[in-house]
């Protein structure tokens, strides 16, 4: 049961809460009860705790700062499992509080309070649904792959989990920090706004909230998700490979789930405050706690406030960004949360395409790191609202119904945006570019509904699982460009315009409308089937009915509309996997999802190219150490698909010398194996380190999508120094990745060129120091050998973007 803190407090942080949205948690059984022998000796909590929960038999997660510098008188003797916690836990001012089947979190004591075995719980699981406050690097449990509650090990795919832990530790603010981070992942910018991400050398464009699926179309540079603050995000889940089971059409690359923080059981909360390089400003509120008395309302609200310049001359940037959620048990057996989300992002100096790759004499260009292509008074503003709602109701025999609904509004009013991209500049004299660009208003709004039940059966006299639902999608894309002055008539002299131009004068109507809705639903089951303790069997189908759309209009010259209009229905995605457990640590693995992916891209005379149709295989090893806290994965995957498209070099679509024409290709072939380790080595040690390969060949052997990395390292590990020196935090690690290039025909004049990115590494560190319990000190060193690279060769529009110089952030909490 819930205990409430003094009325004073609780009074006033029930006010606050309830102003800003907020709150959640399930009730649970309480703990049972049997004696057992124990022989701990006295020492380390961390080491005591560790030992005590291998020979009960539950899992405890905690933080390493919780128990920093605290020591355990051991057990030895017949306990019950309270009595031992009990004798574990005192005089450490902690307590423990009940979060699952045999799972408990530690948590802080009120002032006067004894040890409380409470019925609250961190979304059902302690080291499983919920990564904050457990210190780890790892967790115990992913539905991303297909709804069913399982852990890293028992999926059988390869899956990636970047922690609040792991965000907190490396300052990883955006989501495409976090990205950068993930085993497997290339983030590629095309633009100050706009970013390609690869996995398997395929770009993504599944994005998931809260395992409800959203577009991301960056030709339209409405792209929300992938500038995403992670200020109100638990975890972020990647889920490489094809995930058409859940999705419907995609790609063989990855599905982005980002998990929303939830309410917690008891008042806390934090504040932080940030300084770093370019003027960078950042500060932090996090609130969260019971509404009520008997804590059946719960609520939570974040806001985050964020300003700053740019290595790059020009361009700074401001976002605000807002959440709030409320969980409410209306019953012992339902669930109802409501909440939204809103990110301001107000950027100034933008640049929709970076800078020139390529000189008029066909060599690659190189300029300095703060250049920007974009003028001054380029504006790409974007507004993005989430609402969303959900209601669980449990079942009887353990069944559990559950509707989700997500929507996504996004809105860029009177953007105005010239980039000096457009062209190649003579390497002696800087001119011969033009500005790239245009003005006007986008509204996009993104729909998304998950219905399903899930539940264990009886067969054969064993115990299985099944889950049945229908989700539902609806993308409207409406933009509409102001007519006037056309940017693209201006010429500039890369080297000395000095980012000036004059604005364009807007009026006289509208130059052309695009618009585009997409529609797509699905039913889908899967169920999971236990033939023997160690074998399970995980089988699925889905069917799914797909619905484009795209009208371009231009009112002054009629014969220039275009109409694309595609439909399928009773589309059916199988899956397949299997997983064999060799003994309480090692699992071998084998799975296969078909891949179906509608294109909108054209060919040289207009026509769009036929979907994407493969099979995606995969096989491995997974291993789960030290009671769930240290995972490891080994993968070798295969993607065939027909119908993929590459740039058809040096043509345009119906010759108009602007819009790039594709090709479908037969026969392409990926192929690349993987190896991964997340989790805590040591008590105090975290660690994440991951190596990535991969290539894409057509049917003669020629490698296709160079612009990827064929080869990553990904290395970060934090350590909590013993002793005297338990307060400081120091840790490091390296990203590297082998060379990229592109080889394209721009122009007849021009011929074929070739632009390329040695392979490089980036080393960053940071240190944090635990003043007080409450109060702490993060310093984080990015690039720290400085190192210059291009981390984007763009094919479309033939241009490159650099990576960010070496750099610094100051971060201060407090926690409370």
């Amino acid at each position: 049961m819930f205990v409430p803190p003094s009325r004073l407090a609780c009074g006033i942080h029930r006010a606050a809460l309830t102003l800003s949205l907020a709150g959640s948690l399930l009730v649970l059984p309480a703990a049972w009860a049997q004696a057992q022998r124990y022989d701990i000796p006295a020492g380390s909590l961390a080491e005591a705790l560790s030992q005590f929960a291998a020979a009960s038999g539950v899992m405890i997660t905690f933080s390493a700062e919780d128990t920093a510098g605290l020591g355990s008188p051991g057990l030895q003797g017949d306990f019950e499992l309270h009595q031992g916690f009990a004798r574990l836990l005192q005089g450490s001012g902690l307590r423990l509080v009940q979060a699952g089947n045999k799972r408990y979190v530690l948590a802080k004591a009120e002032r006067g309070a004894a040890l409380e075995l409470g019925a609250t719980s961190i979304n059902a699981t302690g080291l499983g649904a919920t990564t904050e406050g457990t210190g780890s690097y790892t967790t115990g449990q992913s539905s991303t792959a297909t709804k069913l509650p399982l852990t890293l090990r028992e999926t059988p795919q390869s899956i990636s989990v970047v922690t609040r832990q792991r965000m907190d530790d490396q300052g990883l603010n955006d989501i495409t920090e976090v990205l950068q981070q993930t085993p497997g992942l290339s983030v590629q910018s095309l633009g100050s706004e706009r970013f390609n991400i690869y996995s398997r050398g395929y770009s993504v464009d599944n994005y998931q909230f809260d395992g409800i699926p959203t577009t991301l179309d960056i030709a339209t540079q409405m792209s929300a998700q992938s500038l995403a603050d992670m200020a109100i995000y638990d975890r972020v889940e990647v889920l490489r490979g094809a995930t058409g089971l859940m999705t419907g059409a995609g790609d063989p690359s990855a599905t982005i789930n980002l998990v929303r923080k939830r309410p917690t059981a008891e008042f806390k909360g934090h504040i932080t405050a940030g300084v770093g390089s370019w003027d960078k400003y950042r500060s932090e509120v996090d609130l969260s706690g019971p509404l009520t008395p008997t804590g059946n309302v719960r609520g939570r609200m974040v806001a985050a406030y964020q300003q700053n310049n740019s290595f790059m001359d020009h361009y700074s940037q401001e976002k605000q960004i807002f959440y709030g959620v409320l969980e409410a048990d209306l019953t012992d057996t339902t669930l109802l949360t409501v909440g939204a989300d809103y990110q301001k992002n107000n950027p100034q100096g933008s640049s929709s395409v970076a800078f020139p790759l390529f000189h008029s004499n066909g060599e690659q260009t190189s300029f300095s790191r703060s250049t920007n292509s974009a003028a001054r008074w380029s504006h790409n503003p974007q507004d993005a609202l989430n609402t969303f709602a959900s209601l669980e109701q449990k079942l009887a025999y353990d069944w559990t119904l559950k509707a989700s609904v997500n929507q996504m509004y996004i809105k860029r009013d009177d953007y105005k945006l010239a980039t000096a991209s457009w062209g190649f500049p003579d390497e002696s004299t800087g001119a011969g570019v033009r500005l790239y660009g245009g003005a006007g208003s986008t509204w996009q709004k993104q729909t998304g509904l998950d219905v399903q039940a899930q539940g264990p059966f009886q067969l054969f006299g064993r115990q299985h699982e099944l889950i049945v639902g229908y989700n539902y999608s609806r993308y409207e894309n409406r933009h509409t460009p102001t007519r006037g002055t056309r940017i693209e008539g201006t010429f500039v002299n890369v080297y000395d315009w000095d980012n000036y131009t004059d604005k364009p004068v807007m009026g006289g109507g509208k130059l052309y409308d695009g618009d585009t809705v997409i529609h797509q639903t699905g039913t889908y089951i899967a169920t999971r089937l236990r033939p023997t303790d160690d074998l399970s069997v995980i089988l699925g189908a889905r069917v799914s009915k797909y619905d484009y759309d795209y009208d371009l209009t231009y009112p002054a010259t009629p014969l220039s509309n275009r109409t694309t209009d595609y439909k399928e229905n009773g589309v059916v995605t199988p899956y397949a996997g299997v997983v064999y457990d060799l003994n309480d640590i090692h699992s071998v693995y084998a799975s296969w999802t078909s891949i179906y992916k509608p294109q909108s891209l054209r060919d040289a005379d207009g026509s769009t190219l036929e979907p994407r149709e493969g099979d995606n295989y995969e096989v491995g090893l997974k291993s789960e150490f030290f009671d769930g806290r240290l995972n490891t994965s080994i993968a070798a995957y295969e993607v065939k698909q027909d119908n993929l498209a590459v740039l058809d070099e040096g043509k345009t679509v119906n010759n108009d010398g602007m819009t790039a024409a594709y090709k479908a290709v037969s026969g392409a072939t990926t192929r690349g194996f993987e190896v991964e380790a997340n989790g805590e080595l040591m008590p105090g040690w975290n660690v994440s380190a991951s190596y990535n390969h991969g290539i894409t060949k057509d049917r003669d052997g020629e490698r296709l999508n160079t612009e990827a990395p064929a080869n990553m390292v990904k290395l970060w590990s934090t350590y909590r120094l013993p002793g005297d020196f338990d307060r400081l935090t120091v840790g490091g690690g390296a990203n590297w990745q082998s060379g990229t290039h592109i080889t394209v025909t721009p122009s007849t004049a021009l011929g074929t060129v070739k632009a390329k990115q040695s392979q490089f590494t980036v080393v960053n560190l940071m240190a944090r120091y635990q003043l007080t319990d409450q109060l702490s000190t993060t310093l984080n060193i990015n690039n720290l050998f400085d190192k210059k690279y291009i981390s984007a060769l763009d094919t479309t529009f033939y241009s490159g973007y650099y990576g960010e110089p070496r750099n610094v952030m100051l971060n201060t909490r407090y926690d409370f």
